[in-house]
């Protein structure tokens, strides 16, 4: 019989499992040690299972808890997901929007996205969080933020992701520096060794051990693109920039792109972006209303975007 069977029960099995021990799991739920092993026995008792081998210091996944544990994740997930549409229904618009942003992802579209939701919803607070590779996801589940546009595809089943966009990026120089000087053949790590590759930081737990598209031992890293951006065009190293945010400084020629052997053509290299929310916590009116325009705004924008690439490509070319 499951009559007895509770949501806390398998909240606390399921905290066990993610904390390795029933004290790690009390502490995280603010609860004495003694009541998370009531709670899962009396889920084995339920069951007619037994979840956790206690024979060693720490209690491990029997081969019937590993096996059910997704199940239960699963159906927390979706319990979640009803109160969270149940409370949406009767919510009023929101005072205040907060967005973390990762800094690649194209302007242009989040102008005309934020201009449509004024136009619905003139009296919401649009506030923006700069918030570049895993921190955006960070920030979700910190809650520090009602949505977050990231370029890193984290697995996580407490957020939903939404694909947005593919942003360009290129690598480049300051029509200054020696590189400047070497771009009809691919250059090699060995040949970008000798120049500083300038590098955003990520500060995140979540990826902050992970480098993406760091090919230089010589490296110095910056915490937002505009100053990586002030750095290349000062001469001091080179590195990878969204094309949609040095088209003047390559139309001018004051940068010039780099045929990096490690990405693709002409230096390029690309990142999707997803749009992502917390699966317990609704959108309300004025979120939907964003994600919409967000969402609408891509087609015309990626458009533009893509007739700026293309015309940076037949300069290349």
């Amino acid at each position: 019989m499951l009559d007895g069977l509770t949501l806390d029960q398998m909240r606390v099995f399921v905290t066990v499992a993610e904390t390795g021990s029933f004290r790690a799991a009390a502490m995280r739920l603010s609860r004495v040690q003694s009541a998370i092993s009531h709670a899962i026995g009396n889920l084995e008792a339920q069951l007619e299972v037994e979840l956790f081998d206690r024979s060693g210091h720490r209690p491990q996944l029997t081969l019937s808890g590993a096996s059910l544990l997704a199940d239960i994740r699963a159906l927390l997930i979706k319990v979640d997901a009803v109160r969270a549409r149940a409370r949406g229904l009767g919510q009023g618009v929101e005072l205040e929007i907060t967005v973390a942003l990762d800094p690649q992802f194209p302007l242009p579209v989040l102008g005309r996205a934020l201009n449509a939701l004024c136009e619905t919803y003139p009296t919401v607070t649009f506030r923006m969080l700069s918030k570049p590779l895993g921190s955006s996801f960070e920030a979700l589940l910190e809650g520090e933020c009602d949505l977050a546009i990231s370029g890193i595809d984290l697995i996580n089943p407490a957020i939903e992701l939404e694909a947005l966009m593919t942003v360009r990026r290129a690598a480049v120089v300051a029509r200054s520096h020696p590189l400047a000087q070497a771009v009809d053949t691919p250059l090699s790590t060995t040949t970008l060794a000798d120049h500083i590759q300038v590098v955003g930081e990520d500060p995140s737990a979540l990826t902050g051990k992970r480098d993406y598209g760091v090919v230089s031992p010589s490296r110095w890293r910056v915490a937002d693109n505009l100053t990586k951006k002030t750095l290349i065009l000062s001469g001091v190293g080179w590195g990878s920039l969204p094309i949609w945010m040095i088209e003047r400084e390559l139309h001018e020629g004051d940068l010039v792109r780099l045929p990096v052997a490690a990405f693709t053509k002409g230096g390029e290299s690309t990142t999707q972006t997803y749009l992502a929310r917390r699966t317990d916590r609704p959108l309300g009116p004025a979120g939907t209303a964003f994600r919409k325009a967000l969402l609408d705004a891509l087609p015309s924008c990626s458009l533009e975007i893509d007739a700026i690439a293309a015309a940076q490509d037949r300069l290349v070319d």
